[in-house]
């Protein structure tokens, strides 16, 4: 298994970097609300949102943006290692952000007519 070592380096580095991202927004990882709501905004954030959010000029903002795409990387890195056998996740915000995104999507997914301003 140590073919797979990249899983976890990377998910270290991710960490690391949505980390940083919470902490020039101001994210408390232990508000699982206002997490519930960041993961409501990402979920229906398009691709076009995306960027317009990593282009604003307001850090805040871009940095929301920028976590926003961390967390698809992060995402697309469980994905990925899941298919090859390997359980990758990173530390507590990684894990926090994660559960909020998870049950947002189980939300929407029991609500479909559910918007983001719900």
């Amino acid at each position: 298994m140590s073919g797979f070592g990249h899983f976890a380096r990377t998910a270290l580095e991710l960490e690391r970097e949505i980390v940083k991202r919470g902490i020039a927004i101001g994210i408390d990882w232990d508000d699982r609300a206002r997490l519930r709501e960041l993961a409501r905004e990402a979920l229906s954030c398009t691709a076009e949102c995306r960027l317009g959010l990593l282009r604003n000029p307001d850090y805040v903002v871009r940095h929301k943006g920028e976590l926003f795409a961390l967390s698809s990387l992060m995402l697309m890195t469980m994905q990925q290692s899941a298919q090859v056998g390997v359980l990758t996740s990173g530390g507590p915000a990684w894990k926090a952000f994660g559960r909020a995104l998870y049950e947002e999507s189980e939300r929407l997914r029991a609500h479909p007519q559910a918007e983001a301003g719900d």
